[in-house]
């Protein structure tokens, strides 16, 4: 018997790829928006000469891990933030008998192949990025590299969920949500030296962003923190990842509980 996941996605993809043209349309827009987005970072750097303490290529290995990690988090879970019409619909009453996760249920039905695009484009930027930063390589620096755009994913897939989850006991929170995912791209994409005292704290380390490209970035460059981050945590990224996950996961559990029918 084939995965009942599988035979989901199977039909997604099927659905969204029966009108090729519409298809390519929606798949070449996506990378377009990727693109500008990497692109608004070095029209910034062109004005300045540096971003906060760091060159071109120190930069662009910063924007290659993002590029990387949060396309790839938004192609296996970006779906997910459609929970609120489910919820609002009675929808998801449907997603609930079913015997299998309703998590997965809701990344399998509204998987969006479009979203390949972006990722693809940012493992290029990535090896780019490698290949042209001034990188200390050594083997624990070579499993950095495979590893932090993993974490990173990992982490803005953790975001995902959690934001989701928040549609429980708030229908509308799709603003706010947006403002941890899609404004925490933004945030990682440059380095945490740019921004200012209490955000940077509340954001790069009270919630962990400066793990995804940030730290990473300066452990693979083998140079020290501006801001003074201790050099050991420059390598915690899969830790902070593997936390944010299990927070996550056990926010979206409680959400589950918390869920009352709308009886329709």
């Amino acid at each position: 018997m084939a995965d009942p996941y599988l035979q989901l996605l199977a039909a997604q993809v099927r659905s969204q790829t029966q009108y090729r043209a519409s298809f390519a349309m929606d798949l070449i827009g996506s990378t377009v928006l990727t693109v500008l987005d990497v692109a608004s970072v070095f029209v910034i750097f062109s004005v300045t000469g540096n971003l906060g303490g760091f060159g071109g290529r120190e930069v662009l290995l910063i924007v290659g891990i993002s590029a990387l990690a949060f396309p790839a988090a938004d192609l296996v879970v970006g779906n997910v933030e459609r929970l609120r019409v489910y919820v609002r619909t009675g929808l998801f009453d449907a997603v609930l008998v079913r015997p299998l996760s309703a998590l997965g249920q809701l990344v399998a039905m509204d998987f969006a192949p479009r979203r390949v695009g972006r990722v693809v484009q940012g493992l290029v930027l990535y090896v780019i990025a490698l290949a042209v930063a001034p990188v200390d390589w050594s083997v624990p620096v070579a499993a950095l590299a495979v590893v932090a755009p993993v974490a990173g994913a990992v982490f803005f897939a953790s975001v995902f969920v959690a934001g989701a989850t928040v549609a429980f006991w708030w229908i509308e929170s799709g603003e706010i949500a947006n403002a941890f995912t899609y404004g925490g791209r933004d945030f990682t994409s440059y380095p945490m030296t740019v921004f200012g005292g209490l955000f940077r704290r509340l954001f790069a380390y009270g919630l962990g962003f400066a793990f995804v490209a940030y730290l990473p970035a300066l452990a693979m460059l083998g140079r020290p923190d501006p801001l003074g981050v201790p050099g050991w945590l420059h390598w915690c990224s899969p830790l902070v990842a593997a936390v944010a996950a299990g927070l996550a996961a056990l926010f979206w559990r409680t959400g589950v509980r918390h869920y009352r029918s709308t009886g329709s």
